[in-house]
């Protein structure tokens, strides 16, 4: 019995609210460019559900840029669960009484069921011959990314860029500003999410060259074609889990608690993991990672904890306003 079969079990047994009273419906807010990975999670927990519980439930999904996510279920949005890319949105939450504080122990790994990295994607060839961190602050080069201030996505590759500026410059603050400083100057335009990001650069054919989640990079190969594209690897870049978490504000007004942990509780199982692999997002599951392996490059990765000292540093020394991100941001 995998854990989404027993956690589903459970609530069935255990829930004091009969299951045909409880919503036969959540809603899953979540982040930009994971429109394609939850269609077919929710194709498979659907029927998986209805298997083990003889109800038919539905999943609806809204997506944009996390921060804008989270603003909006703080201003209202009835979003039971969220499945977003990045702690620091999912803390707003916490803030805002919606979110249990304690979420990251409701689910392994720190409550992420998969991750990726910012990564590239380039047109076929690499004509600018775009390799590393390093290129993107070239003059010949345009760089597409979404807005920090309004995608996960983008606050990752800012990070990433600043982690990889920081080694290479050894820590001389002076040089990794100008740098970031001149890697932004080199975003003709910044897209509210990772999505509009990447229609920027497909449909648009604006830049050089993408900076995304890989999971984005390595799908948008499989879909448009590698005689058109193609994804490099950086040398090194950040872990960027996707953090789940219930909204406790929410399912406990509407009773709908059960179905959302097992709901979050398949993307943990065997079946959501694989669905995850597939769509090019690494996993936690050693069985599952060892089927896909073959998929995924090597890359050396840091974490936020050991680059940056933690979200909660991270929030305040960056993202504040006026922050470091403000420094390197303020002129565009």
């Amino acid at each position: 019995m995998n854990k989404f079969v027993a956690s589903l079990a459970a609530a069935l047994v255990l829930s004091a609210t009969p299951v045909l009273a409880q919503p036969t419906d959540i809603l899953n807010a979540s982040y930009d460019i994971a429109r394609e990975l939850f269609e077919a999670e929710n194709a498979a927990f659907v029927p998986a559900y209805a298997a083990h519980s003889g109800t038919e439930v539905t999943v609806n999904q809204s997506h944009a840029g996390t921060s804008t996510q989270a603003r909006a279920i703080l201003e209202g949005l009835p979003a039971d669960v969220v499945t977003f890319n990045q702690v620091t949105d999912i803390d707003k939450l916490v803030e805002g009484g919606f979110v249990s504080a304690d979420w990251q122990t409701e689910f392994a790994n720190n409550a992420s069921p998969f991750y990726s990295f910012p990564s590239f994607l380039v047109r076929a060839g690499n004509p600018k011959n775009i390799t590393d961190w390093a290129d993107l602050a070239r003059d010949d080069v345009k760089v597409i990314f979404p807005n920090p201030k309004t995608s996960g996505n983008a606050r990752y590759t800012y990070l990433a860029a600043r982690a990889w500026a920081n080694e290479a410059f050894g820590g001389d603050q002076a040089k990794v500003e100008e740098y970031l400083t001149k890697v932004f100057l080199n975003v003709p335009v910044f897209e509210t999410g990772g999505r509009g990001a990447t229609t920027a650069f497909t449909e648009r054919e604006l830049g050089d060259v993408l900076i995304t989640f890989e999971a984005e990079t390595l799908s948008a190969v499989d879909l448009l074609g590698a005689d058109k594209y193609q994804a490099v690897t950086p040398s090194v870049s950040l872990l960027a889990e996707f953090p789940v978490a219930i909204v406790d504000k929410v399912v406990d007004a509407r009773g709908s608690r059960d179905l959302a942990k097992a709901y979050l509780d398949f993307l943990y199982s065997t079946d959501g993991q694989r669905i995850a692999a597939e769509r090019n997002h690494r996993v936690n599951d050693e069985a599952v990672a060892t089927e896909f392996a073959d998929r995924f490059p090597a890359v050396r990765l840091v974490n936020i904890d050991e680059a940056f000292g933690g979200w909660a540093k991270v929030a305040e020394e960056h993202f504040a306003d006026g922050g470091l991100l403000d420094t390197v941001f303020v002129n565009q």
